[in-house]
């Protein structure tokens, strides 16, 4: 599983002119799934993410988790962060998991989000959407579940 995480101070996904999802105050999240995914890799991003402290602390210091700051997300599938580039100018997209496994592994990361952030807005899987947010810091950061199982170098 794969995650952009972007802070930010607000965050919206569109569908057909209508906003579908919504944040304010937290992270927009870009999440792709791989064909060997499982909810367990999707329970390590989760935890991963949460706990990560790069919201700022009273001093200025980027040292506050979303749960410390009772952050919000939006969660929008982005299959493209599974593209392979490195034949031709035509990205390949065969290492993203079907949507008979990426949009239940999805859902589940979207329901483990619930169960410890207040408001969770989500994008529609497979849908045309627009994504509009202002990147606050501006901090990104860039999450793959087989590195989080790697050992430190």
């Amino acid at each position: 599983m794969r995650a952009v995480l972007q802070r930010v101070t607000h965050a919206s996904v569109e569908v057909e002119g209508k906003t579908v999802g919504s944040c304010d105050g937290g992270y927009l999240i870009l999440l792709g799934v791989a064909p060997s995914d499982t909810k367990a890799e999707a329970e390590r991003l989760w935890n991963k993410i949460k706990n990560l402290r790069v919201f700022d602390d009273e001093e200025g210091k980027m040292n506050l988790s979303l749960l410390d700051v009772k952050g919000d997300v939006l969660v929008v599938s982005q299959f493209t962060l599974f593209a392979d580039s490195r034949r031709g100018n035509r990205p390949s997209f065969t290492d993203a998991a079907r949507p008979d496994v990426a949009v239940p592994l999805y859902e589940y990361f979207c329901t483990l989000a619930e169960h410890d952030v207040e408001t969770v807005g989500r994008g529609i899987f497979g849908a045309e959407m627009q994504v509009s947010l202002v990147n606050d810091g501006p901090i990104t950061i860039w999450l793959d579940t087989d590195d989080l199982s790697r050992p430190k170098r």
